[in-house]
């Protein structure tokens, strides 16, 4: 992964401690859904805060957080188990037993200043979380980890890792609000107005409605053309096909089949684009002109063309090649009946659309954010369904095929507004995904409806893109 490269002062590590649940549950397995098993992994955040005019002692932060951490526990009782693989049938599941997460306490003489712009992705951002060492072993893996971090101007990260299997990207603000919330620090009252109007729901851990969708079709009379049903899933097989069809004459040039259309995580420089509003009401009038009074579309919608558009034509494929947007989509109010409220499992499908790359160039932005719209709306329940059924096939991970653009929408996820110790933080950074090529859209933290893009491009493409992807919006 390319990155910043800076001679700083390490991190020590000077305290780890075991945190587990106040008031324990008996141990109890939770039944994991396909959608919970297909990453489980830990995925990490990092939350800046600047000084503040109290000075506040490691020693402080680190028991407050602690302690709120072990009320928290007590109702997001999961976060202290462990994975577990089911006897019966070799799945993952989820063993409540608790077994405690891992709360880390380290210091540096690095001043978060010396850091440059936070929204960009800089490899010292990885000092700042921990990282259990995996012997393979899921039972012995801690589903959530985090370390507090004192800079030496002062300031704290909190870097918070927190498996896949456990939360998707809803849950995981929801959990991390409720956490805050419990803090007993001088300054910190965990959540900002709205969430205290709004306030964290209840967890509902229980993936029954889910469960119950995997359970119409027995495993032993699945329907073998489910996958074609479900477009993002099909869409993948057609790249995968594509890229070795394409690539084969390549292997008798050392290049071995698993490398085939793919790029190495390696190889891709993490990118964060700033999009204003004003940047944003640009794009939108350029796009949609006059119609723009009759025809309404989000500002992911608008964006998410426009970077698909962006970045196929920086790589400069071939008119013929198969190109693909997916997205994910919120299936909680999807499903029949719908999630409950503060459901805390995964509930993410990818929708996509796939054109050729030239089919691609030439279609309207107009014309592509309908697609998306019609995308969206192709996730019904049976989808959802159809989705997870597709998930039964044995599961291996997606190398980087660099024809596929792969969007996260985080903005309705205000991670900066958790308030963990005397205000909102300064920015909170995502580290390096499992696939490095997704981009996300992430809540900025510094004009309230703009936009932080962060994306991984192939450094060949960046200064391309870069162009392709600003212009409409000066």
């Amino acid at each position: 992964m390319a990155t910043q490269h800076e001679n700083y002062s390490p991190v020590s590590i000077t305290k780890r401690v075991s945190v587990f649940p106040r008031s324990p549950l008996p141990p109890q397995l939770l039944r994991l859904s396909n959608l919970d098993r297909q990453c489980p992994i830990l995925m990490y955040l990092v939350f800046f805060y600047n000084p503040s005019r109290k000075i506040l002692s490691g020693d402080s932060v680190f028991g407050s957080l602690k302690s709120s951490l072990e009320a928290t526990l007590s109702v997001w009782y999961p976060a202290a188990g462990r994975l577990s693989l089911n006897p019966s049938d070799g799945k993952l599941d989820l063993w409540c037993n608790n077994g405690g997460a891992i709360l880390v306490e380290a210091v540096t003489q690095v001043r978060i200043s010396d850091l440059g712009d936070l929204k960009e992705y800089n490899e010292f951002h990885e000092k700042l979380v921990f990282k259990p060492a995996f012997n393979g072993n899921f039972s012995d893996m801690p589903l959530l980890v985090a370390q507090v971090t004192r800079f030496g101007c002062g300031g704290y990260s909190i870097g918070v890792g927190t498996s896949h299997s456990l939360f998707d990207g809803p849950a995981v603000f929801d959990f991390l609000s409720a956490w805050a919330s419990n803090t007993t620090m001088v300054g910190s009252t965990g959540l900002d107005l709205r969430r205290q109007h709004n306030p964290v729901p209840v967890p509902v851990h229980d993936r029954a409605t889910l469960l119950s969708c995997m359970r119409r079709q027995p495993a032993t009379g699945r329907n073998p053309s489910s996958a074609s049903r479900v477009a993002a899933i099909e869409h993948l097989y057609q790249l995968i096909k594509q890229a070795a069809a394409s690539d084969w004459n390549h292997v008798s040039d050392g290049k071995t089949l698993t490398q085939m259309g793919s790029s190495s995580q390696d190889n891709f420089v993490l990118k964060t684009f700033h999009l204003s509003v004003s940047m944003i009401e640009s794009l939108k009038r350029k796009i949609l002109g006059e119609k723009r009074g009759s025809l309404s579309c989000s500002s992911f919608e608008v964006v998410a063309a426009h970077l698909w558009k962006a970045r196929t034509k920086a790589l400069g494929l071939r008119k013929e090649r198969m190109v693909c947007l997916q997205f994910a989509v919120d299936t909680r109010n999807k499903m029949m009946p719908p999630l409950p409220p503060g459901f805390s499992g995964n509930a993410y499908v990818l929708a996509s659309i796939a054109l050729s790359a030239g089919e691609l160039e030439e279609e309207s932005h107009e014309r592509l954010i309908q697609r998306i719209k019609e995308a969206k709306n192709s996730v019904t329940a049976e989808y959802v369904c159809e989705y997870m059924e597709a998930l039964e096939a044995p599961q291996t991970s997606l190398p980087p095929i660099k024809e596929l653009t792969l969007v996260s929408d985080w903005t309705r996820m205000p991670f900066h507004k958790v308030n963990f110790i005397h205000g909102e933080a300064s920015f909170v950074s995502p580290l390096v995904p499992p696939i490095s090529q997704v981009a996300y859209f992430m809540h900025s933290p510094t004009e309230n409806k703009s936009v932080d893009l962060r994306i991984g491009l192939l450094p060949q493409t960046l200064t391309a893109f870069s162009h392709y992807f600003l212009t409409s919006m000066q």
